[in-house]
Order: structure tokens, then sequence, then C-alpha cells
């Protein structure tokens, strides 16, 4: 008996004890490919020796020192290393130890950002159905999860949200990839109408779409559209690269390939690999500059700035930089995705593939004309990761991908130094799972 609360109590764990590159292994001996990441983590695979040789030296040194007294090496080493990358003037780096926390974070810097300029009165935060920033109640809140969010809706703050960028279920067919990404940007136009600009704080999203649709990218011209609603009301825009950032999409940020600039961006996962739990927000110049001319940035938390989670931290950043793995990434990328479409581009049951780098979806459904989705109750994708796992396969499902209960799919976030035989093993483990799971449903 386990005294561990589970995310699932009644399922039997295997016991993971060792990790090799692209693999982990449970302790009967059995190996699994990372095809997943974890949750799009594992960016270098598991036990690199530089990030471990980094973390032993740092640990030897100091272990922890609280942010409210010094500040430490290792921090200051990966706040110019990550300043040093930003897109546009994103220059002032507040560390935190994961995703749902850098969220709040973010959420808590754009308010007090107003109230320093004199504009209380913008309270409303916008974000899109069918995201995910985060479990805390913040987080939850601005997100568009919506079993998620259902037992909490009481505690929750109130927010707004706007139809997502979801080109195979939106767009029209008379209708251009970049007009219909216009379109679905305009809907953010349409919502500060509604709510009065001048009581919006900002617009948050996640520039490619990551854990709710599975690697659902922006369509052409949507983010640029975006930004300039914004600019136009004193909006800030506010994107979530927690899944999608730090080299997963091919470029450090994924918004690099969308031409913009946000004024917050929160970025985690791939920052410290697994490593360590980290994460970071990433302000622009005149979010700091408020802060310095105000009251500070009245937030906290104990382990900010956590000197062995940035020693972490750093050594994967100089990894991937080191090793040239954004280029790998991008040619990876596209080995898989062309694997996936040979593999599934005529499939029964896989509606669509999509994605970016070595971040790539398949949506699976139950009538590919009609893109009818599984009775829920089938739980799918649920079936395709026991098969996988079956199989010596770790893969990234969900449900409820088309409006937060129907919808099943798969996301794949494998390691930066995956390589094309790998790639190979995972399509075909891929394919066999999820044969083996729809010929276990009555259709």
């Amino acid at each position: 008996m386990t005294h561990i609360l589970h995310r699932q109590i009644h399922h039997d764990y295997p016991v993971a004890v060792g990790g090799d590159g692209v693999t982990v292994i449970d302790s009967e001996g059995r190996r699994y490919i990372d095809a997943s990441g974890g949750a799009a983590v594992s960016c270098l695979g598991h036990q690199h020796p530089a990030v471990l040789a980094a973390m032993h030296t740092e640990l030897d040194r100091l272990a922890y020192a609280h942010s409210s007294f010094f500040t430490t090496r290792p921090a200051e080493e990966l706040a110019d290393e990550l300043a040093a990358h930003a897109p546009g003037d994103l220059h002032h780096v507040y560390f935190v130890s994961g995703g749902s926390e850098g969220i709040e974070t973010a959420l808590k810097m754009a308010r007090q950002y107003f109230v320093e300029r004199g504009e209380p009165q913008r309270r409303r935060f916008v974000a899109r159905q069918q995201s995910y920033h985060g479990n805390t109640l913040g987080a939850l809140s601005v997100g568009g999860n919506a079993w998620r969010k259902a037992p909490f809706e009481p505690m929750l703050i109130e927010n707004h949200h706007i139809e997502p960028c979801y080109a195979y279920r939106h767009q029209r067919l008379d209708e251009g990839s970049e007009a219909y990404g216009l379109r679905a940007a305009d809907a953010l136009e349409t919502k500060l109408q509604e709510l009065g600009p001048e009581m919006v704080i900002a617009f948050v999203a996640e520039t490619v779409v990551g854990a709710t649709l599975g690697a659902v990218p922006p369509a052409p011209g949507y983010f640029r559209r975006i930004r300039e609603i914004c600019d136009r009301h004193g909006v800030l825009l506010i994107l979530d690269e927690v899944m999608c950032g730090m080299g997963r999409t091919g470029t450090l940020h994924a918004c690099e390939q969308e031409g913009v600039a946000p004024d917050i961006m929160v970025v985690a996962k791939g920052l410290g690999g697994g490593y360590a739990p980290l994460g970071a927000v990433l302000a622009s110049e005149r979010i700091f500059d408020a802060f310095s001319q105000g009251s500070d940035f009245q937030h906290g938390h104990t382990y900010v700035g956590h000197p062995l989670a940035c020693a972490a931290g750093l050594a994967v950043q100089r990894v991937i930089e080191r090793d040239g793995l954004l280029a790998n990434v991008a040619a990876r990328g596209t080995t898989l995705e062309r694997r996936l479409r040979e593999r599934f581009g005529n499939h029964h049951h896989v509606g669509d593939i999509r994605g970016r780098g070595l971040f790539q979806g398949i949506e699976l459904v139950a009538d590919r004309s009609a893109k009818a989705p599984f009775d829920p109750r089938l739980k799918v994708h649920a079936r395709i990761k026991s098969e996988a796992m079956q199989r010596g396969l770790m893969v990234y499902p969900m449900g409820g991908t088309v409006d937060g209960r129907a919808g099943d799919h798969i996301l794949l976030a494998p390691p930066f130094i995956v390589d094309d035989s790998t790639v190979d093993i995972i399509v075909d483990r891929l394919g066999d799972a999820v044969d083996a799971a729809i010929g276990s449903i009555a259709i």
C-alpha cells in the first residue's frame, strides 16, 4: 500500500528507478521511450552528465539562500542568459518553481502594473476557451479547461474567454489560413468592446496550445493582429510558453516564429529540463519601470531563485546552445511530422496531425469525415496511453479536446536529443497502440 495520494488512486504505477537518454527504466528492468518528455519537460532526456555535474558543483557550494537576504551566482547568471536571448525587451526575470506559480506571478504582475500607473479600475483578464494555464486558483480561473475548473467554480475569479485559434475545428471551408487567423484574433476586439477595454488588464494565451488541445499552432497572422489590438487599447499581452517554449518548437521562444514579443512571458518545464523544479516570468522594461518607480513588486515565494534549481537550468540552457539542439529540434521535428503523416495520414480515426518542432499532436475521431469525436465515456486517450506503456512508449494523452468534455488527442514532445531511428520507433509503437486501443472498442 502506498501513502502517496496519486493522480489516479486506483492505478498501479510502475516504479521508476533510472533513466538513460530518451528512456526511463522501471524497477522490473523495463525500458520506456519518453516520447512526451514526461509533460514536455525532459528536453535533454534523463541523467545528462553536464547537468548532473553542474548540480553537484552547486550542491557542494551552496544548497539554499533565501532571496530576501541574498542573490546567488546561478540565479544572476541564468537571468543574464534568459535576458540575452529574450524577445523584445523582456530583460527582467522573476524565478518561480513551475508553470502554475509562474502564471499566478504574471497575473499579479500585470495587475500591479496598472495600479502603479493609476488605473486600478482594470481588473479583468481575457483568455481563450480550451486553454490550460495551471492548477492554482488564479491560473485555473484564467484557463479555459472546463472539466478541470468545474469542481472549483465557486472559488474562481471572474475571467472572460474567446474562442481558440483552432483551425481543424473552426476554420471555414471557404476561408484561407490567414483570413481565419485574423477573424479568430478579431474576437478579442469584440470581447474588449463588450467588457470596456479600459477595464481589461491583459490577454493571456499559449503561443502553441499544449495539454488541452494537443500542439495546436496559431494561424498565420493571428498573434500579430492580437498584438495590434492589445496595443490599441493599452491591454497587456501575456504569453504562456510553459509547455511550448524554451526550444520545444525549434526556436528558443515559440513567439519568435509569430513575429511578436509579449509584455510578460512565462516559461518553465524545458527551462530546467526536469532536473529541478524551475520556472521564470520575463517582464518588459515598462513593467519593470512601473515597479522600480513605485512600490516594488508585492510578491514572493520561499524558493524564488533557488540556487540549485538555477544551476540546473543554466546547465540545461548551455547544453542546448553548445550542442546546437535547436537545429536538431527543427530537423527531428520535420522527421516526426513526416512519419506521423505517413502512419496516420489516412487513418480512419485520426482527424488531424498538427504541431511545430518536437511538439506534435494527433486528434482522434470516431468519424473522420464528420470530425465526430468518440463518446467520452470510452476514454480513448487513456486506452492509448495504456497500450503505449505496454509497448514501452510514454505519450501524453488528454480528453475533452473539442469542448472540455468530448474529444481525444495524444501529444508527443520527445527530448531534443532524439534521433531519426528513435523517431521511427516512436511512431511505429504509437501506431500499434492506437490500433490496439481502438480495436478494443465496439464501434
